[in-house]
């Protein structure tokens, strides 16, 4: 882990070189997102974000870092 390491938008916590990753993107690309921003986040919060929300209720309501940290179920995840 150096300082340099990019920070998870949904847990906060730096995703050091080698842990998996992936890119989110705020709208999903099946809604319009289709290059639109992205984040990088760990591969298990962007799995996490999947499981709980759909991509209409994430194009439409959580399609910002935080309004995601701001979801009940994905700020426990993150806790």
């Amino acid at each position: 882990m150096t300082e340099n390491d990019p920070i998870c938008p949904l847990c906060l916590r730096p995703i050091p070189e080698g842990v998996p990753q992936s890119l989110h993107h705020l709208i999903p690309k099946l809604r319009g997102g289709k290059g639109g921003p992205t984040v990088l986040m760990h591969h298990i919060c962007h799995k996490e974000v999947h499981a709980t929300l759909s991509e209409a209720d994430l194009a439409r309501t959580w399609n910002t870092p935080e309004a995601l940290r701001a979801h009940p179920r994905l700020a426990k995840f993150a806790a």
